[in-house]
C-alpha cells in the first residue's frame, strides 16, 4: 500500500524559535551521557537478539529505524517514546506485532547505512525509516543524504522483498538557507514517490515548536509530545496491520 506523498507545509512562524536553537544544542544533545541515553544505546545493541528470541516464532515485527526522536532521548523511560506508545496501541487492539525501537541518538543517514544490513538479518514485516535530520542540521550535502537513505531502502527491499516500508519526513530551520531547506524537504517526497512507499510528511507534526510538548532543549518531545508523534505515525501504520 502506498500513501501519496503530500507537499510539506510551509513553516509557520511559531516554530522559528524552536529551530533557531537546534544547531547550537544538537552537539550537546549528541554528547550528553545521562542514563536515558545510555539505556537507549544498550537497547539498540540488543535489539537484534530481541527480535530473534521473542518475535520470529509468534508476532510479526515492526522495526522503527531512526535517531534520537525514535530513541526517546531525554525521557525517564524508553517505553514512553513513540515506539512504546505504538506497542500499547497495537496490544490494546489485538494485533500480533512486536515493535522494535531501533533508534540511536545522534544517528545520521550514514550511520544508518552502516548498520542496516545487520538489522535486516532478522525478520522484519514493517520498517519505518526516520533519519536525515542530523544530516540537515550539520549542513551535509543533500545528495549524500538522499543516496544514504536510498541505500537503506534498497537494502530492506533486497533482503526482505515482502517488508512494507514507511518513510518519515523531517523539516529544517529556515536559517539553514531557503534553497537548502526546500531541497531537504523535497528529497523525502522524491524518495517516497520513486520507491512507491508509505510516507509521513513530518513526523513532528503538531509537536515541533510547541514549548509544552518539548523538553527544555526545545528539540526533543516530552512524554506528551511522543503521544502525538505516535498518533501521527499510527495514521499511516494502522492500515498496514493485519490481525
Amino acid at each position: 500500500m502506498h500513501s501519496n506523498p503530500l507537499i510539506i507545509k510551509p513553516y509557520i512562524y511559531s516554530i522559528l524559535g524552536y529551530f533557531l536553537c537546534v544547531l547550537t544544542l544538537s552537539a550537546c544533545a549528541e554528547s550528553k551521557t545521562d542514563k536515558t541515553e545510555t539505556s537507549t544505546q544498550k537497547a539498540s545493541e540488543i535489539e537484534s537478539s530481541n527480535i530473534s528470541e521473542d518475535t520470529t516464532t509468534a508476532n510479526s515485527t515492526i522495526v522503527l529505524f531512526g535517531d534520537s526522536i525514535t530513541a526517546g532521548y531525554g525521557l525517564d523511560y524508553i517505553d514512553d517514546a513513540y515506539p512504546g506508545v505504538l506497542q500499547e496501541k497495537i496490544d490494546s487492539l489485538g494485533y500480533n506485532y512486536t515493535v522494535i525501537n531501533s533508534g540511536v541518538s545522534g544517528e545520521t543517514s550514514a550511520g544508518g547505512k552502516s548498520r542496516i544490513s545487520w538489522i535486516m538479518k532478522q525478520n522484519v514485516d514493517i520498517f519505518l525509516l526516520e533519519l536525515g535530520a542530523n544530516d540537515g542540521l550539520r549542513g551535509l550535502p543533500l545528495l549524500e543524504t538522499k543516496s544514504n537513505l536510498q541505500y537503506i531502502i534498497d537494502t530492506v527491499k533486497e533482503k526482505s522483498p515482502d517488508t512494507q516500508i514507511i518513510l518519515a519526513g523531517m523539516q529544517l530551520p529556515p536559517n539553514m538557507g531557503q534553497d537548502y531547506t526546500k531541497e531537504f524537504q523535497q528529497l523525502y517526497v522524491d524518495l517516497a514517490e520513486s520507491n512507491d512507499i508509505n510516507f509521513i510528511p513530518f513526523i513532528l507534526e503538531n509537536v515541533g515548536g510547541i514549548e509544552d510538548l518539548n523538553q527544555a532543549d526545545g528539540i526533543h518531545p516530552t512524554e506528551e509530545g511522543h503521544q502525538i508523534v505516535a498518533n501521527t505515525v499510527w495514521e499511516v501504520l494502522q492500515p498496514m496491520l493485519e490481525k
